[in-house]
């Protein structure tokens, strides 16, 4: 059985307005001129598939697509207006499908058009079309056609996976969801979330809190129904939070100086949903870079070079300079966001030497080159 409000987000999210497909603000069949671009759209669709349906949808702005509804609409006289005006009539059936964040009373209408297989023609002048004319559509626009009228069937399999797509198939859905938790993640803390009656999105990491705050590490986010994946590595820290239009997460970064460390914002990404079933994935860098006291870092920065030189004689360092070392690529990337320019080049060039000499420190300064080529700091 086909969700019709699914089918109308999939229309709306996936098909600009063509030969299958129309979107309105309203009808009004109760006009002469109303009725006639009512009929004039209905016969070109028909024409332009003969051996699938075509739809027309309303209650939509047409800038946006946002759904923004009709008034509950009495259908039994469309059928009747189509029979009497056209011929070769298609099957004509008008739904109210109602949708949760519109107002009471109002619903989108859908107009479901199956072509009777036969070319479709008006009957009978109506408003400024005579009878006998034909119309087909051209992308989206229904134009009249006098001659080579042949129907051909062009969209039969796109509309075929559009009303699949729109089946309510709970089965792969939750074969999604289950197999993301109990197969590839169940050795971490996983969850999931409904969003719109269509989005599902899932995650999955490593969890721990600081100060009643909680933090994931190797974190995995995947929107089951439309297969977009996000990935932070075993280095990243992120929150989750969401409502029920988004959801978001928040990736920090870990600076300090010796143990007096602290969680910074870097980069936020939303994830919002909306009722004509798309969506849209936003990164904004939100990193404000801490500042330390400029004394202290000078005498960081040439400690820190010092050991590096000595990493490139290959003389052996201390105990308190192997310590030193594996703090080295955060000093020098926060030594940069404080000014010292050359800490960058610095790091870029050092990569070889301190990926010979301990792989630890080496993913520790990969981290430190990516979040400086994300900020991109001046």
């Amino acid at each position: 059985m086909i969700n019709k409000r699914l089918l109308i987000k999939n229309l709306l999210a996936h098909n600009d307005e063509n030969s299958f497909y129309d979107k309105k603000r309203f009808i009004d069949i109760g006009q002469k001129e109303g009725k006639a671009k009512f009929l004039k759209h209905v016969c070109a669709m028909a024409n332009s598939n003969p051996k699938n349906h075509s739809f027309i949808v309303i209650g939509v702005e047409d800038e946006d697509n946002s759904i923004v509804g009709v008034d509950f609409f009495d259908d039994s006289k469309i059928q009747n207006l189509v029979n009497a005006y056209l011929e070769n009539p298609p099957l004509i059936a008008y739904e109210n499908i109602p949708f949760p964040h519109l107002a009471e009373g109002k619903v989108v209408g859908l107009v479901t058009i199956t072509s009777s297989g036969k070319v479709c023609a008006l009957r009978k002048n109506i408003w400024k079309y005579y009878g006998g004319a034909v119309f087909f559509r051209e992308g989206s626009i229904s134009l009249p056609k006098a001659y080579d009228v042949v129907l051909k069937d062009t969209n039969s399999k796109t509309v075929a996976t559009i009303e699949q797509h729109a089946r309510n198939n709970i089965e792969l859905t939750l074969d999604g969801v289950i197999d993301f938790i109990n197969n590839r993640h169940k050795d971490l803390i996983s969850d999931y979330k409904v969003f719109k009656e269509q989005f599902v999105v899932c995650w999955a990491g490593n969890q721990k809190k600081v100060k009643n705050e909680i933090y994931y590490s190797r974190v995995d986010i995947e929107l089951i129904n439309e297969q977009v994946k996000l990935f932070y590595s075993a280095l990243d820290e992120v929150s989750i939070s969401f409502d029920e239009h988004s959801f978001s997460i928040m990736e920090y970064v870990q600076l300090g100086l010796g143990k007096e460390q602290q969680y910074y914002p870097l980069e936020k990404v939303l994830i919002t949903f909306s009722n004509n079933g798309t969506y849209q994935i936003e990164s904004d860098l939100v990193f404000d870079p801490p500042e330390f006291d400029k004394k202290t870092l000078h005498h960081i920065f040439n400690a820190n070079n010092a050991l590096l030189q000595k990493l490139k004689k290959n003389i052996e360092l201390s105990p308190a300079e192997e310590k030193d070392l594996k703090h080295f690529p955060a000093t020098h990337l926060i030594c940069y966001l404080n000014g010292f320019e050359e800490a960058k080049e610095i790091l870029e060039n050092f990569r070889p030497i301190v990926k010979k000499y301990s792989k630890q420190v080496y993913q520790s300064l990969k981290e430190s080159l990516r979040i400086l080529r994300k900020v991109k700091y001046n």
